[in-house]
């Protein structure tokens, strides 16, 4: 399967640089190129890429508006987006997480980690980079944003017992794997509570999910 990829950036050097790495893949296809967010939106609708590699700062609309619109437009509910920025940012970050971002990557990115995120994004999972997921979920994901309240614990409510724990586990940074080796279960029975704890909470994807542990004090930072 080809992954389809749109390009949102401002600078159209940047743009063209990613378009030539993504194209010499042959599961990946670049399907259009946005400069900013509102355009991002509009050609999202047209051409229903599974990630969007979306800039925050921009000009016009700027990555924020346009990852919220994309992820809040319920005809686009596969398509990921995948924030590439600069860790000096991590308050715009999480706010991209919020509105529904898959994951971010820094811009200082090599070409392989770049690829390989996409295809983590694409897959459904969540691509928040180590070096500085854990700063910035402690210091914005459990406080609310400016006119909004925290998840309230009875949002847990439908999950088991074991999908309670998965969660709290991924929500620490763990893999599938690791999971898997703790709770001393198949890697596929983790994936498998995942994706229920998903569903119940109606989240897009693992990110959400990591979010929704925090704001409802699943874990605790």
């Amino acid at each position: 399967m080809t992954v389809k990829v749109l390009l949102a950036d401002d600078q159209a050097l940047l743009r063209a640089t990613f378009r030539i790495l993504i194209d010499s893949c042959p599961d990946m296809d670049v399907v259009g190129e946005a400069s900013d967010g509102a355009e991002a939106l509009e050609l999202a609708r047209a051409h229903r890429p599974d990630v969007v590699l979306m800039d925050i700062r921009m000009p016009g609309t700027d990555g924020l508006s346009g990852t919220a619109a994309i992820c809040a437009d319920p005809e686009l509910s596969a398509t990921r987006v995948l924030i590439l920025t600069t860790f000096e940012t991590e308050d715009y970050v999480a706010q991209a997480l919020r509105a529904g971002a898959s994951g971010f990557l820094g811009k200082d990115v090599t070409a392989d980690a770049l690829l390989a995120g996409i295809r983590t994004v694409a897959s459904g999972e969540a691509l928040l980079s180590p070096g500085a997921t854990r700063t910035l979920i402690t210091r914005f994901l459990t406080s609310p944003a400016p006119g909004t309240q925290l998840a309230p614990p009875e949002r847990l409510a439908d999950l088991t017992g074991r999908e309670r724990e998965v969660m709290a586990l991924a929500a620490e940074g763990k893999s599938n794997t690791e999971i898997a080796e703790l709770l001393v279960v198949s890697p596929l029975t983790v994936r498998t509570h995942i994706h229920r704890a998903m569903t119940k909470l109606n989240a897009r994807d693992r990110a959400q999910l990591v979010v929704i542990a925090y704001q409802t004090g699943l874990v605790q930072v």
